[in-house]
Parts: structure tokens; sequence; C-alpha cells
């Protein structure tokens, strides 16, 4: 499909003012009050939900491998999970991934881009 030029600004300027709409409904609205504590208890979740909606079809599904499930890469979530599961920091949890990561791109094990 094809845009021209007027419908490409147009749709950027759409998404432009949709996503100021949004940001300001938070921030701009009720960014000075206090939010009810069931508020403030559902957004804690926040990150929980889109993380994993986040990496889920880079480890399932890489780009790099055509889409074919690698196990290297299930190897390395599986120890990021479990750093973060025995460690409860977020921290160690992306140091210990980044270790494995490094480790079997090293060794040839994990196809890497580039």
């Amino acid at each position: 499909m094809s845009y021209s030029t007027f419908e490409i600004w147009a749709i950027i300027l759409l998404i432009g003012i949709g996503t100021l709409a949004l940001r300001f409904s938070f921030l701009g609205l009720i960014g000075s009050r206090a939010l009810p504590d069931w508020v403030l208890r559902h957004l804690r979740y926040t990150p929980v939900a889109v993380i994993p909606g986040l990496m889920a079809p880079l480890v399932f599904f890489p780009p790099v491998t055509g889409g074919e499930t690698d196990p290297g890469r299930l190897a390395v979530a599986a120890v990021t999970l479990l750093a973060g599961v025995l460690t409860r920091s977020p921290l160690w949890a992306i140091a210990a991934g980044g270790a494995m990561l490094t480790g079997l791109a090293l060794t040839g094990v994990l196809v890497v881009p580039g």
C-alpha cells in the first residue's frame, strides 16, 4: 500500500495528537491530585504486563533466525527469569541474562545479528 506525502504527515500528526492526549489525561488533568488506592494498586502491575509482551516475541520468534525458536535464547530467558526470581532484583536479572547472552554469543552457540 502506498501513501501520499500528505497522508503520511496526516497520520504522523494524528498519532502525535493521540499520544499527547493520552499522556495529558494522566499528567495534565490528574497529575497534581492523589490517585485512589485502587488505581495505584492496578498501576503496580503495568510493568509485569508490558515487559513480557515486549520480550516474548524476541525470545520465541527471533527475527534473526527467521522466526524459528532458538534454544540459546530460551536458555538466556530461563537464566534471566531464574535470577530475577531468586534475587528479586531487576538489575541482577539483567546482569545474569546479559552474561549468559554474551557467553553464548562469544562461543558461537547463539546467532546474533551483524
